[in-house]
């Protein structure tokens, strides 16, 4: 089939498509075979370029909105994935700067000892309410008092603490914060963080780029439909 071929795909995932409405209904002939044309292309080509700028399950609710006709909802999929890019962007940045900060004041300004709720509250600026609530978010991850019970925050912990703090000033919400900070403690600390950082951005600007390309696409499937 050469529907499949162009594309290195096998004939049954081009069948699977069309039967998960990714692409077009294909006309059977008086023998029962399937007739791909053009359209069917057009739509292959469009899903495939789709993949990888906004993965699998929203290429695929673009593309079924696309064939059915629905073209607000395919361009509201797009502009959905738009706006995480830019958020992603948004963040990376954000990261950066903070990340600076914090590597440049850790060696004069890092605690040497346990913080407990109080202390570390008032070196921020923020109530004990606040640092709960980021607790329960997931950002801090406090130990406790054997004896008392009381939460206590150690060096690493306040790191994480600054860097939420700058992170929220951004206006960044609480669940894309507690992504960052499981970031920086996966990199063990700011410093391997900043180191990749330039991967990050990378891949940032290849998501950017599949989303040029697969717009071009999904432009040509929409022309091809018409109206």
């Amino acid at each position: 089939m050469d529907l499949a071929r162009e594309h290195g795909i096998s004939t049954q995932a081009v069948r699977n498509y069309e039967r998960d409405g990714l692409i077009p209904t294909a006309r059977r002939t008086s023998s029962g075979y399937r007739a791909y044309t053009d359209l069917h292309l057009a739509a292959l080509r469009a899903y495939l370029a789709l993949v990888p700028a906004h993965g699998y399950a929203v290429s695929a609710e673009i593309m079924r909105a696309a064939t059915r006709g629905d073209l607000d909802a395919a361009l509201r999929a797009v502009d959905h994935g738009h706006a995480l890019l830019l958020r992603d962007r948004e963040t990376l940045d954000a990261v950066e700067a903070a990340v600076g900060v914090l590597t440049e004041a850790s060696a004069r300004a890092r605690p040497d000892r346990s913080m407990t709720v109080g202390a570390l509250a008032h070196r921020l600026g923020v109530t004990p309410a606040t640092l709960r609530k980021w607790e329960r978010a997931g950002i801090l991850t406090p130990t406790r008092d054997g004896a008392t019970r009381h939460r206590l925050y150690l060096p690493d912990d306040v790191r994480d603490a600054e860097l939420a703090h700058l992170l929220r000033r951004g206006g960044y919400p609480l669940e894309h914060i507690a992504t960052v900070l499981r970031q920086v403690r996966a990199a063990d600390g700011p410093g391997p963080l900043a180191a990749s950082l330039d991967g990050w951005r990378r891949r940032l600007a290849a998501r950017g780029r599949a989303m040029l390309v697969a717009a071009g696409r999904l432009a040509d499937y929409l022309d091809a439909a018409g109206p």
